[in-house]
């Protein structure tokens, strides 16, 4: 069974702002995951041609069960409002994380988390490499309780703020509510975090280790894969990089013996 988080960047490069549909799913494919998480996921955004990128992905993993997850409705570069429960499942515009399974899911689970979204922190642009003042976004989790070959697990998706002391609120949070679904529980994606941060705020195995971010010449690991329950033997699987996004994917593998 294998499991693998990935910051896709909205399905772009670095370099070049157009999402090339066939690219993105060619990326996915690439992948080969059971259960992948997504996270700066578009849908129906201008800057990305209007595409669905949970559908793409779900398509290019086999026609895999979906749910994505918006965390703030319009355009995330001007005018956005945070979302709410009532857009899970309304059509339009929006941009967040996504759980996609080749598995049976037999329940979704959704938390909304705490935001920061009134502070504006200073952080580099990527194109301009200038220094901007970024406005936080709304954060969430997504869960899924799936019957997979090794019993029913629960494998949660999540993608926190990039401000110190807000990421580590909403990671506490996030794993108090995933401690409360069925187990053993499985925590992916970009956590904003180092890993030795990420592990003793969750008090939580790191089953992933190695830099992700940037991905050209990656320095520091914030994407993670994490459990805080014992598993069957896991091994991290190195991939070859994509050609779009400016994070590492990171994939895991579970042996059933």
């Amino acid at each position: 069974m294998r499991l693998a988080t990935w910051n896709i960047l909205h399905g772009r490069t670095r370099a070049d702002p157009f999402v090339d549909a066939a690219r993105f799913e060619r990326a996915v494919t690439a992948l080969d995951a059971d259960v992948l998480a997504l996270q700066e996921v578009d849908r129906g955004q201008p800057r990305s041609g209007l595409l669905d990128l949970t559908e793409l992905a779900a398509d290019a993993t086999g026609g895999a069960v979906s749910r994505f997850v918006p965390t703030l409705i319009g355009d995330p570069a001007h005018s956005w409002r945070p979302a709410t429960t009532t857009d899970l499942d309304a059509p339009g515009n929006g941009y967040g994380i996504a759980l996609i399974s080749r598995y049976p899911v037999l329940r979704w689970h959704v938390l909304r988390l705490e935001s920061s979204a009134l502070f504006r922190a200073p952080a580099v642009a990527q194109e301009s490499h200038g220094m901007m003042r970024l406005r936080d976004e709304p954060r969430a989790a997504v869960a899924a309780t799936i019957r997979t070959p090794l019993g029913v697990w629960t494998v949660a998706c999540t993608h926190l703020s990039f401000l110190p002391g807000a990421n580590v609120r909403q990671l506490r949070r996030t794993m108090r509510w995933l401690r409360g679904l069925p187990g053993p529980r499985v925590l992916m994606g970009d956590l904003n975090m180092p890993a030795a941060l990420a592990r003793r705020v969750t008090d939580a195995r790191l089953l992933t280790r190695g830099a992700t971010f940037p991905e050209r010449m990656p320095m520091v690991q914030i994407d993670h894969v994490l459990s805080p329950d014992p598993l069957p033997l896991a091994r991290q699987l190195r991939v070859a990089p994509p050609a779009l996004s400016d994070h590492l994917p990171v994939v895991v593998e579970f042996d059933p013996r």
